[in-house]
């Protein structure tokens, strides 16, 4: 059995939580870590975790690449992590833009008020020991990193992670967890980062109802494809397959304080 580290279930492709949830474990998910990016899916969110306790957790965010999210918009967050951070497991999505930037003329002011909102949203992260789930693809690891130690973040995982090779061992020489999507099934880029990286400090997600190619083109995003992840792991590293999958979903429960049944 495998965890979903990573999953927006908040989104209309789950409305129906209970066949989601029937499907996954079918495939050998046993449970879902739900993220949300705005005050409207983090409520989502919310539900959802109180529908499926067992099998749901949940985490409050405010996604850093939705542009029309406004400081109203970061205060109503910030009211519903104040109200809710005794039901949730973690902070995320959260993390810096860095694909909404292309073409902008603003980028690197855009990229200043990025890092003051990362900052505001750790230091609640600090206040009720909560781990974060980032987003900061390529060139925005450095400062999501640099923001992590300054704060002093001891639990973190960069989501869908994609940085060249010297800032993910730096990511995970400060102890932070990488997270492996669908991809690494059939992009070399992931693989060879899967390959080298211990397994102690991965973990798998689906980001669904993320789209993906190679075997998965066409069909269905969500929980479901981890277990598919986690077999792909176990070859890469020439491990048992039930033996990744067990470490893996320990990664999860050490980094979200889940309790493993």
């Amino acid at each position: 059995m495998i965890i979903d580290s990573h999953c927006h279930l908040h989104d209309l492709a789950f409305t129906d939580l209970r066949e989601t949830l029937r499907t996954a474990l079918a495939h050998d998910v046993w449970g879902v870590v739900a993220v949300g990016c705005d005050a409207s899916t983090n409520a989502r969110t919310l539900a959802a975790a109180a529908a499926a306790p067992k099998s749901v957790w949940a985490c409050l965010g405010f996604h850093p690449e939705w542009p029309q999210l406004t400081d109203e918009d970061l205060d109503l967050v910030t009211t519903q992590l104040e109200a809710h951070h005794g039901r949730i497991v973690g902070l995320g999505e959260v993390g810096l833009p860095w694909y909404s930037l292309e073409g902008r003329g603003d980028a690197a002011a855009l990229m200043t008020r990025g890092r003051a909102r990362l900052d505001r949203l750790l230091q609640l992260a600090c206040r009720w020991d909560l781990p974060v789930a980032l987003h900061a693809p390529h060139g925005a690891a450095v400062g999501a990193l640099a923001a992590l130690k300054a704060r002093g973040i001891e639990r973190a995982v960069f989501h869908w992670h994609k940085a060249p090779a010297d800032v993910t061992r730096a990511i995970v020489e400060a102890g932070y967890y990488v997270s492996v999507t669908p991809e690494v099934v059939y992009r070399d880029r992931d693989r060879e980062m899967v390959a080298w990286v211990p397994l102690d400090s991965l973990l798998v997600e689906s980001d669904g109802p993320w789209k993906y190619g190679g075997e998965f083109d066409g069909l269905p995003s969500g929980p479901w494809f981890t277990s598919r992840v986690g077999e792909e792991i176990a070859k890469l590293k020439q491990m048992p397959a039930e033996d990744v999958v067990h470490h893996l979903s320990t990664n999860a429960c050490r980094l979200f304080d889940l309790v493993w049944a």
